[in-house]
Protein backbone atom coordinates (compact mmCIF):
# COMPACT_ATOMS: atom_id res chain seq x y z
CA UNK A 1 0.00 0.00 0.00
CA UNK A 2 1.41 3.35 -0.98
CA UNK A 3 1.26 6.30 1.01
CA UNK A 4 -1.91 7.49 -0.89
CA UNK A 5 -3.51 4.70 0.03
CA UNK A 6 -2.52 4.89 3.64
CA UNK A 7 -3.31 8.26 4.48
CA UNK A 8 -7.02 7.12 3.02
CA UNK A 9 -7.14 5.06 5.85
CA UNK A 10 -6.07 7.23 8.33
CA UNK A 11 -8.13 10.24 7.50
CA UNK A 12 -11.33 7.36 7.36
CA UNK A 13 -10.67 7.23 11.14
CA UNK A 14 -12.46 10.09 12.79
CA UNK A 15 -9.37 10.94 15.28
CA UNK A 16 -10.86 14.77 16.83
CA UNK A 17 -8.90 15.48 19.47
CA UNK A 18 -7.83 13.62 22.32
CA UNK A 19 -8.95 10.29 20.37
CA UNK A 20 -7.01 8.39 18.08
CA UNK A 21 -9.71 6.47 17.18
CA UNK A 22 -7.30 3.92 16.43
CA UNK A 23 -4.71 5.27 14.21
CA UNK A 24 -1.72 4.38 16.20
CA UNK A 25 -3.37 0.67 15.80
CA UNK A 26 -3.07 0.80 12.03
CA UNK A 27 0.53 2.59 11.92
CA UNK A 28 1.61 -0.07 14.54
CA UNK A 29 0.17 -2.76 12.46
CA UNK A 30 2.22 -1.76 9.67
CA UNK A 31 5.27 -1.39 11.92
CA UNK A 32 5.74 -3.94 13.84
CA UNK A 33 6.30 -6.88 10.93
CA UNK A 34 9.03 -4.55 9.82
CA UNK A 35 11.10 -5.15 13.34
CA UNK A 36 9.84 -2.42 14.98
CA UNK A 37 9.11 -2.82 18.98
CA UNK A 38 6.00 -0.84 19.36
CA UNK A 39 5.01 0.37 22.64
CA UNK A 40 1.96 2.51 24.12
CA UNK A 41 2.11 5.20 26.19
CA UNK A 42 -1.07 5.89 26.66
CA UNK A 43 -1.90 8.56 29.85
CA UNK A 44 -5.12 7.59 31.03
CA UNK A 45 -4.98 11.37 33.01
CA UNK A 46 -7.32 13.90 31.42
CA UNK A 47 -7.39 14.34 28.46
CA UNK A 48 -6.65 10.69 28.10
CA UNK A 49 -4.59 10.42 25.58
CA UNK A 50 -3.33 8.01 22.85
CA UNK A 51 0.36 7.60 22.51
CA UNK A 52 2.99 5.38 20.55
CA UNK A 53 6.82 5.27 20.82
CA UNK A 54 8.20 2.52 18.22
CA UNK A 55 11.49 1.47 17.44
CA UNK A 56 13.64 -0.95 15.79
CA UNK A 57 17.21 -1.25 16.63
CA UNK A 58 19.16 -0.37 19.60
CA UNK A 59 21.85 1.36 18.36
CA UNK A 60 22.87 5.41 17.79
CA UNK A 61 22.70 7.16 15.76
CA UNK A 62 18.42 7.00 16.67
CA UNK A 63 16.75 9.07 14.15
CA UNK A 64 12.99 9.65 14.72
CA UNK A 65 9.96 10.57 12.83
CA UNK A 66 7.26 12.14 15.30
CA UNK A 67 4.20 13.96 14.78
CA UNK A 68 0.46 13.15 15.61
CA UNK A 69 -2.96 11.45 14.69
CA UNK A 70 -5.43 14.15 16.38
CA UNK A 71 -6.91 16.49 14.00
CA UNK A 72 -9.53 19.61 14.97
CA UNK A 73 -13.11 19.98 15.26
CA UNK A 74 -14.46 19.89 11.71
CA UNK A 75 -16.93 22.87 12.16
CA UNK A 76 -20.11 22.53 10.25
CA UNK A 77 -20.92 19.17 8.26
CA UNK A 78 -22.75 20.74 5.92
CA UNK A 79 -19.92 23.44 5.11
CA UNK A 80 -18.19 20.47 3.48
CA UNK A 81 -18.76 19.45 0.00
CA UNK A 82 -17.61 15.75 1.12
CA UNK A 83 -17.60 13.86 4.51
CA UNK A 84 -14.99 15.85 6.26
CA UNK A 85 -14.10 12.10 7.64
CA UNK A 86 -14.51 9.88 4.05
CA UNK A 87 -11.46 10.97 2.07
CA UNK A 88 -12.38 11.79 -1.19
CA UNK A 89 -10.36 12.29 -4.33
CA UNK A 90 -11.32 15.51 -6.51
CA UNK A 91 -9.34 16.78 -9.36
CA UNK A 92 -5.80 16.60 -8.35
CA UNK A 93 -6.36 16.05 -4.62
CA UNK A 94 -7.34 14.56 -1.64
CA UNK A 95 -9.58 16.34 0.87
CA UNK A 96 -10.96 15.38 4.43
CA UNK A 97 -10.07 16.33 7.52
CA UNK A 98 -6.53 15.80 8.42
CA UNK A 99 -4.92 15.56 4.69
CA UNK A 100 -2.29 18.16 5.25
CA UNK A 101 -2.10 18.29 9.24
CA UNK A 102 -1.16 16.09 9.29
CA UNK A 103 -2.16 12.30 8.36
CA UNK A 104 0.02 12.50 5.02
CA UNK A 105 2.75 13.30 6.66
CA UNK A 106 2.33 10.01 8.55
CA UNK A 107 1.47 7.94 5.80
CA UNK A 108 4.95 9.29 4.03
CA UNK A 109 6.93 8.59 7.11
CA UNK A 110 5.62 4.98 7.42
CA UNK A 111 6.45 4.27 3.63
CA UNK A 112 9.61 5.81 4.03
CA UNK A 113 10.58 3.61 7.03
CA UNK A 114 9.07 0.35 4.90
CA UNK A 115 10.83 1.37 1.87
CA UNK A 116 14.24 2.35 3.62
CA UNK A 117 14.32 -0.92 5.74
CA UNK A 118 13.54 -2.87 2.69
CA UNK A 119 15.90 -1.84 0.91
CA UNK A 120 18.64 -2.09 4.15
CA UNK A 121 17.08 -4.43 6.28
CA UNK A 122 20.60 -3.99 8.02
CA UNK A 123 21.23 -0.18 8.41
CA UNK A 124 23.35 0.97 11.09
CA UNK A 125 21.64 2.90 14.00
CA UNK A 126 17.83 3.29 14.97
CA UNK A 127 14.64 4.24 14.09
CA UNK A 128 11.92 5.78 16.21
CA UNK A 129 8.14 6.78 15.76
CA UNK A 130 7.02 9.42 18.09
CA UNK A 131 3.64 9.79 17.74
CA UNK A 132 0.64 10.93 19.80
CA UNK A 133 -3.24 11.93 19.72
CA UNK A 134 -2.85 14.95 21.89
CA UNK A 135 -1.34 17.73 19.88
CA UNK A 136 -4.02 20.03 18.29
CA UNK A 137 -5.51 20.00 22.58
CA UNK A 138 -3.83 20.90 25.43
CA UNK A 139 -0.91 18.52 24.50
CA UNK A 140 -0.48 17.91 28.42
CA UNK A 141 -0.55 14.12 28.30
CA UNK A 142 0.69 13.03 24.67
CA UNK A 143 4.61 13.88 23.29
CA UNK A 144 5.69 15.26 26.58
CA UNK A 145 4.55 12.30 28.65
CA UNK A 146 6.33 10.14 26.11
CA UNK A 147 9.50 12.25 26.35
CA UNK A 148 9.18 12.25 30.38
CA UNK A 149 9.66 8.57 30.35
CA UNK A 150 12.08 8.02 27.95
CA UNK A 151 14.16 10.27 29.95
CA UNK A 152 13.37 8.33 32.36
CA UNK A 153 14.85 5.23 30.63
CA UNK A 154 18.19 7.81 29.73
CA UNK A 155 17.34 7.76 25.71
CA UNK A 156 18.08 9.99 23.99
CA UNK A 157 17.51 11.12 20.47
CA UNK A 158 20.17 12.03 17.75
CA UNK A 159 17.74 13.48 15.00
CA UNK A 160 14.23 14.32 15.01
CA UNK A 161 12.22 15.27 11.94
CA UNK A 162 8.29 16.07 12.70
CA UNK A 163 5.65 15.87 10.29
CA UNK A 164 3.84 19.45 10.74
CA UNK A 165 2.87 20.84 7.23
CA UNK A 166 5.50 23.31 7.15
CA UNK A 167 5.68 24.10 3.22
CA UNK A 168 4.04 27.64 2.12
CA UNK A 169 3.66 29.39 -0.99
CA UNK A 170 5.42 25.91 -2.60
CA UNK A 171 5.77 22.52 -1.36
CA UNK A 172 9.33 22.12 -0.04
CA UNK A 173 9.68 26.39 0.38
CA UNK A 174 9.91 26.13 4.27
CA UNK A 175 12.24 23.99 6.89
CA UNK A 176 11.20 24.68 10.72
CA UNK A 177 13.76 25.06 12.54
CA UNK A 178 12.57 25.82 15.71
CA UNK A 179 9.60 27.60 17.34
CA UNK A 180 8.54 30.87 19.70
CA UNK A 181 7.67 29.88 22.75
CA UNK A 182 3.91 31.18 23.89
CA UNK A 183 3.16 32.73 27.30
CA UNK A 184 -0.45 33.88 28.24
CA UNK A 185 -1.89 35.42 31.07
CA UNK A 186 -5.59 36.74 32.48
CA UNK A 187 -4.96 40.62 33.86
CA UNK A 188 -7.81 41.71 36.26
CA UNK A 189 -7.76 45.54 37.14
CA UNK A 190 -10.15 46.52 39.94
CA UNK A 191 -11.92 50.06 39.99
CA UNK A 192 -14.96 51.05 41.95
CA UNK A 193 -18.35 50.64 39.94
CA UNK A 194 -20.76 53.40 39.92
CA UNK A 195 -23.22 55.45 37.99
CA UNK A 196 -22.18 56.72 35.06
CA UNK A 197 -23.64 60.29 35.56
CA UNK A 198 -21.27 61.02 38.51
CA UNK A 199 -17.91 59.76 37.81
CA UNK A 200 -16.10 61.22 40.77
CA UNK A 201 -17.91 58.72 42.65
CA UNK A 202 -16.29 56.15 41.05
CA UNK A 203 -13.02 54.65 39.50
CA UNK A 204 -12.66 53.25 35.75
CA UNK A 205 -11.13 50.60 35.85
CA UNK A 206 -10.76 50.97 31.79
CA UNK A 207 -9.26 54.45 32.22
CA UNK A 208 -7.01 53.49 35.18
CA UNK A 209 -6.06 50.70 32.67
CA UNK A 210 -5.81 52.59 29.27
CA UNK A 211 -2.64 54.26 29.84
CA UNK A 212 -0.88 50.78 30.74
CA UNK A 213 -2.41 49.03 27.70
CA UNK A 214 -0.96 51.31 25.37
CA UNK A 215 2.33 51.07 27.03
CA UNK A 216 2.48 47.23 27.02
CA UNK A 217 1.53 47.42 23.09
CA UNK A 218 4.00 49.79 22.21
CA UNK A 219 7.25 48.31 24.52
CA UNK A 220 10.25 46.88 22.48
CA UNK A 221 10.40 43.45 24.23
CA UNK A 222 13.98 42.28 22.28
CA UNK A 223 15.62 42.62 18.94
CA UNK A 224 14.87 38.70 18.43
CA UNK A 225 18.15 37.39 16.83
CA UNK A 226 19.29 35.38 13.65
CA UNK A 227 16.65 32.40 13.74
CA UNK A 228 13.92 34.32 15.75
CA UNK A 229 11.46 37.63 14.83
CA UNK A 230 11.51 40.37 18.14
CA UNK A 231 9.36 39.09 20.83
CA UNK A 232 5.51 40.35 20.18
CA UNK A 233 2.94 41.13 22.49
CA UNK A 234 -0.95 41.06 22.09
CA UNK A 235 -4.09 41.34 23.71
CA UNK A 236 -6.76 39.03 22.49
CA UNK A 237 -9.38 39.83 24.61
CA UNK A 238 -11.15 42.90 27.04
CA UNK A 239 -14.21 42.71 29.13
CA UNK A 240 -15.91 45.05 31.41
CA UNK A 241 -19.11 46.08 32.17
CA UNK A 242 -22.88 44.78 33.49
CA UNK A 243 -24.20 45.10 30.25
CA UNK A 244 -25.83 47.93 31.05
CA UNK A 245 -24.57 51.57 29.50
CA UNK A 246 -25.18 53.90 32.19
CA UNK A 247 -22.94 51.71 34.50
CA UNK A 248 -19.30 52.24 35.21
CA UNK A 249 -17.81 48.72 35.91
CA UNK A 250 -16.08 47.68 38.81
CA UNK A 251 -13.50 45.45 37.09
CA UNK A 252 -11.65 45.12 33.77
CA UNK A 253 -10.52 41.69 32.37
CA UNK A 254 -7.49 41.41 30.35
CA UNK A 255 -6.24 38.36 28.41
CA UNK A 256 -2.97 38.68 26.81
CA UNK A 257 0.05 36.63 25.29
CA UNK A 258 3.39 36.90 24.19
CA UNK A 259 5.16 35.10 21.56
CA UNK A 260 8.82 35.38 22.46
CA UNK A 261 12.04 34.60 20.94
CA UNK A 262 15.03 32.95 22.72
CA UNK A 263 16.22 36.40 23.43
CA UNK A 264 13.72 36.66 26.23
CA UNK A 265 12.10 34.32 29.20
CA UNK A 266 9.39 33.86 30.70
CA UNK A 267 10.35 35.37 33.75
CA UNK A 268 12.29 38.47 32.30
CA UNK A 269 8.93 39.44 30.37
CA UNK A 270 6.92 38.53 33.68
CA UNK A 271 8.91 40.94 35.78
CA UNK A 272 8.49 43.42 33.48
CA UNK A 273 5.03 43.26 32.97
CA UNK A 274 4.84 43.43 36.58
CA UNK A 275 6.90 46.33 37.22
CA UNK A 276 4.84 48.35 34.35
CA UNK A 277 2.14 47.65 36.07
CA UNK A 278 3.24 48.60 39.82
CA UNK A 279 4.74 51.82 37.76
CA UNK A 280 0.78 52.69 36.67
CA UNK A 281 -0.25 52.23 40.21
CA UNK A 282 -3.08 49.69 39.51
CA UNK A 283 -4.62 47.56 41.59
CA UNK A 284 -4.29 44.19 39.81
CA UNK A 285 -4.54 40.86 39.96
CA UNK A 286 -2.55 39.07 37.29
CA UNK A 287 -2.05 35.29 36.60
CA UNK A 288 0.40 33.03 34.45
CA UNK A 289 -0.59 30.54 32.44
CA UNK A 290 1.94 27.85 32.18
CA UNK A 291 4.55 29.20 29.19
CA UNK A 292 5.25 26.84 26.00
CA UNK A 293 9.10 27.38 25.82
CA UNK A 294 11.15 28.12 22.08
CA UNK A 295 13.10 25.53 20.90
CA UNK A 296 15.92 26.20 17.98
CA UNK A 297 17.78 24.06 16.22
CA UNK A 298 20.56 26.00 14.65
CA UNK A 299 21.75 24.67 11.14
CA UNK A 300 23.49 21.12 11.38
CA UNK A 301 23.46 18.08 10.21
CA UNK A 302 19.52 17.25 9.64
CA UNK A 303 18.92 20.91 8.03
CA UNK A 304 21.69 20.22 5.68
CA UNK A 305 20.91 16.61 5.00
CA UNK A 306 16.52 17.51 4.60
CA UNK A 307 17.37 20.33 2.25
CA UNK A 308 19.47 18.92 0.36
CA UNK A 309 16.96 16.02 -0.19
CA UNK A 310 14.36 18.10 -0.88
CA UNK A 311 16.22 20.49 -3.47
CA UNK A 312 16.83 17.24 -5.24
CA UNK A 313 13.42 15.89 -5.05
CA UNK A 314 12.01 19.54 -5.68
CA UNK A 315 14.22 21.57 -7.47
CA UNK A 316 13.36 24.56 -4.05
CA UNK A 317 15.94 25.53 -2.00
CA UNK A 318 14.36 25.59 1.46
CA UNK A 319 14.06 27.97 3.70
CA UNK A 320 14.75 28.43 7.31
CA UNK A 321 11.75 29.20 9.48
CA UNK A 322 10.37 29.46 13.35
CA UNK A 323 6.98 31.05 12.57
CA UNK A 324 3.71 30.04 13.47
CA UNK A 325 2.74 28.46 16.67
CA UNK A 326 3.68 26.08 19.16
CA UNK A 327 4.58 22.48 18.39
CA UNK A 328 5.58 19.47 19.70
CA UNK A 329 9.13 20.23 18.81
CA UNK A 330 9.27 22.33 22.25
CA UNK A 331 9.17 18.47 24.34
CA UNK A 332 11.09 16.40 22.15
CA UNK A 333 14.24 19.35 21.81
CA UNK A 334 14.64 18.35 25.27
CA UNK A 335 16.01 14.75 24.43
CA UNK A 336 17.30 15.62 20.84
CA UNK A 337 19.65 18.34 19.70
CA UNK A 338 18.24 18.62 16.44
CA UNK A 339 14.46 18.74 15.86
CA UNK A 340 13.05 20.24 12.50
CA UNK A 341 9.83 20.14 10.77
CA UNK A 342 8.65 19.48 7.48
CA UNK A 343 5.54 18.86 5.30
CA UNK A 344 3.12 19.59 2.93
CA UNK A 345 1.78 22.41 2.26
CA UNK A 346 -0.46 24.14 4.70
CA UNK A 347 -2.67 26.47 3.07
CA UNK A 348 -5.72 24.68 4.01
CA UNK A 349 -5.41 23.26 7.30
CA UNK A 350 -8.01 23.86 9.91
CA UNK A 351 -10.31 24.49 7.25
CA UNK A 352 -13.10 23.59 6.04
CA UNK A 353 -12.38 21.38 2.70
CA UNK A 354 -8.82 20.63 4.64
CA UNK A 355 -7.07 18.89 1.33
CA UNK A 356 -3.81 18.24 -0.25
CA UNK A 357 -2.41 17.95 -3.69
CA UNK A 358 -2.00 14.42 -4.62
CA UNK A 359 1.31 15.37 -6.37
CA UNK A 360 3.39 15.86 -2.87
CA UNK A 361 2.82 12.67 -1.35
CA UNK A 362 5.64 10.52 -3.19
CA UNK A 363 7.91 13.40 -2.89
CA UNK A 364 7.26 13.62 0.73
CA UNK A 365 8.07 10.25 1.42
CA UNK A 366 11.27 10.47 -1.16
CA UNK A 367 12.04 13.13 0.92
CA UNK A 368 12.09 11.36 4.30
CA UNK A 369 13.41 7.90 2.90
CA UNK A 370 16.30 9.88 1.60
CA UNK A 371 16.33 11.60 4.92
CA UNK A 372 16.82 7.70 6.57
CA UNK A 373 19.36 6.86 3.69
CA UNK A 374 21.55 10.10 4.34
CA UNK A 375 21.94 9.62 8.21
CA UNK A 376 22.03 5.85 8.74
CA UNK A 377 22.68 4.65 5.42
CA UNK A 378 25.95 5.70 4.77
CA UNK A 379 27.07 4.16 7.68
CA UNK A 380 26.23 0.55 6.54
CA UNK A 381 28.70 -1.99 6.29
Amino acid sequence: MGTLELAQQLIAHPSLTPDDAGCLDLIAARLAPLGFICERMDSQSAPRTSNLWARRGSARPLVCFAGHTDVVPTGPLDAWQSDPFRPEIRGDRLYGRGAADMKSSLAAMVVAAERFVAAQPDHAGSIGFLLTSDEEGDATEGTVRVVERLQQRQVDIDYCLVGEPSSADRFGDTIKNGRRGSLSARLLVTGQQGHIAYPQLARNPIHLAAAALAELVSEHWDDGNEYFPPTSFQVSNLHAGTGAGNVIPGQLEVLFNFRYATASTPTSLQDRVHALLDRHGLQYELYWSPPSLPYLTPRGRLVEILSTAIARSTGVNAELSTSGGTSDGRFISRICPEVVEFGPSNGSIHQVDESIAIAELEPLTGIYQAALQDLLGLACG
